[in-house]
């Protein structure tokens, strides 16, 4: 189950189909969108890492316009390659650390009261590593040739999760709304690598046992 139900996620991605057309007709490549991407959540980052929540969370809802764009224009113009694939995936991940990592460093500079500031790195720091295991999770799955897009945060739900109340309210009274939104990030995400780990092991627990590492999938 995903909290951001696909009958949520179509119209959204529909007002975008004129920007989409413009786009493919002007000739822009879907890699150029995702690099433009990954500079607009390193502006969230820094944002969030300098305290100014509102900006950061602007950027990083921005951010998430062009991870949408980049596909579309991607689908549009037969231009799927493995390398766009890759590079989209691979500066997702960074763009993730990098925003997390900046919440973290909020609260550490003060961005909550004291007695929260532990918590509140604690918190950045599962729900960074609990967001890339997820990501190594559903790659290393297709790895295997096996589907594993299951789980009830993924990267969508991180940005709209962050990026929608914290436009509003900032990080809140004392930087508590902040707190509170990573706090459950950073569950959730670390449910949904147990979500993971139980779907590969649903789906596979009737494959028979082959002796070998590389058949058991071990090798590095």
């Amino acid at each position: 189950m995903k909290l951001i139900r696909p009958w949520l996620q179509r119209p959204f991605e529909q007002a975008f189909s004129p920007l989409v057309g413009g786009l493919i007709s002007q000739g822009v490549h879907p890699n150029t969108l995702t690099t433009i991407g990954f500079f607009v959540v390193a502006a969230s980052a820094t944002a969030f890492g300098l305290g100014f929540v509102r900006t950061g969370s602007f950027f990083l809802l921005l951010s998430g316009v062009f991870d949408v764009l980049d596909g579309k224009v991607a689908r549009g113009t037969g231009n799927m390659t493995r390398f766009g694939a890759f590079y989209d995936s691979t500066l997702d991940r960074v763009g993730d650390a990098a925003v997390l990592g900046g919440i973290g460093l909020f609260f550490m500079m003060g961005g909550v009261v004291p007695s929260l500031e532990v918590w509140g790195v604690a918190a950045a720091m599962v729900a960074l590593s609990s967001s890339l295991i997820v990501s190594y999770t559903r790659a290393r799955a297709e790895g295997l040739n096996l589907d594993c897009k299951v789980g009830i945060v993924q990267r969508a739900e991180r940005i709209v999760g962050i990026g929608v109340p914290c436009l509003f309210f900032g990080a809140g009274s004392s930087g508590l709304l902040l707190f509170v939104i990573v706090s459950v990030l950073a569950v959730l995400s670390a449910l949904t690598v147990v979500q993971r780990i139980y779907h590969v092991y649903r789906v596979t627990r009737s494959e028979p046992d082959v002796e070998g590492s590389e058949a058991s999938g071990r090798v590095r």
